[in-house]
C-alpha cells in the first residue's frame, strides 16, 4: 500500500497511513513540539477518525526534529498569567482541559488499537504523558523523560500521575513528579518506562519494523488483550478480570484469522491475519 497523506487541517499536526499504520506527527520542531491548540484539536480528530477507520491497525505517535513533545507551551502560560490561556474564566478552563485530555491521551489509552511513541528526544510534562498513554514507546539512545511540572509550579495533567503510577509505582512516581529530574533512556527501560531504546539514527527503522509486526497480526485479538489489560488496571478484581477474558477468548476462537492461524501453526507456516 501507498503513502497516504492525511490533512489534518494544521502543520502542527501531521498525518501518514502506511499498510496499516498510521504515523501522527507532533509537527513543531521550533518548539520541541509544545502543544498548541491547534495541534490538540487535530490529534484528538485524527484518533477519532483512526478508532473508526478499518485500514488503521497500528498508530504510532513521534515528534518531528529531535523532540518528542515539551509538553504545555510555557511562553503560552506566561502571557495568561494564570494558566487560563485564552479562557474567560476559571471553570472555562477547567472544562476545555478535561475535555482535551479525554481527547487525546485519554483516548490514547482506551481506543482498541495497539498504539506507540517513537521518543526521537525529550518527552516533558504533558508530552512525557502523551507517550505513557499509548501501549509501548521506544526511545532514541538520546531522549529523556521528565514529568517537569514541579520547575514551572503545575501539578500535572494528561493523565501522568495514572499512567506513571501504574508503571512504576506510587513512591517512584511521587519521586518524579515532586522533584521533576531527568530520566535517560538507559533508566526509563531499567524502570519499565519504555519497551527499546535505540540509536538515533536507528530509530525510524526500527519503529517501523514493530509497527508494522503490529499491524499484520491479529487485530480483533489485539483490541480484545488490550480491553482485557486495561480492565485488570480499572477493576483490580481477578474475578472480573478472568470471567472478561473468557469471554473474549471464546469469541477470537469464532474468528477467521483464529481459524487460519492454528491451520497455519499445523502447517509450520506463517499466519496471515485480515482482522476477522
Amino acid at each position: 500500500m501507498a503513502k497516504a497523506q492525511h490533512d489534518t487541517g494544521t502543520d502542527h499536526l501531521l498525518a501518514e497511513l502506511e499498510d496499516g499504520v498510521l504515523t501522527l506527527t507532533l509537527n513543531r520542531p521550533e518548539a520541541r513540539n509544545a502543544m498548541s491548540g491547534e495541534m490538540t484539536s487535530a490529534l484528538a480528530v485524527q484518533l477519532d477518525e483512526a478508532e473508526r477507520n478499518p485500514a488503521v491497525r497500528c498508530i504510532v505517535l513521534t515528534g518531528a526534529g529531535r523532540g518528542f513533545c515539551a509538553g504545555g507551551d510555557v511562553k503560552g502560560m506566561a502571557a495568561a498569567g494564570d494558566g487560563t490561556v485564552g479562557e474567560t474564566t476559571i471553570d472555562a478552563a477547567i472544562h476545555r482541559q478535561r475535555l482535551n485530555q479525554r481527547a487525546t491521551s485519554g483516548r490514547l489509552y482506551s481506543l482498541p488499537k495497539p498504539t506507540l511513541a517513537a521518543l526521537p528526544g525529550a518527552a516533558a510534562g504533558a508530552g512525557l504523558a502523551l507517550a505513557l498513554a499509548c501501549d509501548m514507546r521506544i526511545m532514541s539512545q538520546t531522549a529523556f523523560l521528565t514529568t517537569a511540572f514541579a520547575r514551572v509550579g503545575f501539578s500535572g495533567d494528561y493523565g501522568g500521575t495514572f499512567f506513571l503510577t501504574q508503571l512504576v509505582g506510587t513512591a517512584k512516581a511521587r519521586e518524579l513528579y515532586y522533584l521533576s529530574d531527568r530520566v535517560s533512556a538507559d533508566d526509563a527501560l531499567g524502570l519499565g518506562l519504555t519497551n527499546w531504546v535505540c540509536a538515533p539514527e536507528d530509530l525510524g527503522t526500527r519503529t517501523h519494523e514493530i509497527a508494522q509486526r503490529i499491524a499484520s497480526g491479529p487485530s480483533v485479538a489485539y483490541r480484545y488483550m488490550k480491553e482485557n489489560l486495561n480492565r485488570a488496571i480499572s477493576s483490580g478484581d481477578l474475578g472480573d478480570c478472568m470471567d472478561l477474558e473468557a469471554t473474549h477468548h471464546i469469541h477470537c476462537g469464532q474468528t477467521e484469522d483464529h481459524r487460519n492461524a492454528t491451520k497455519a501453526f499445523v502447517e509450520k507456516r506463517s499466519p496471515v491475519f485480515h482482522g476477522r
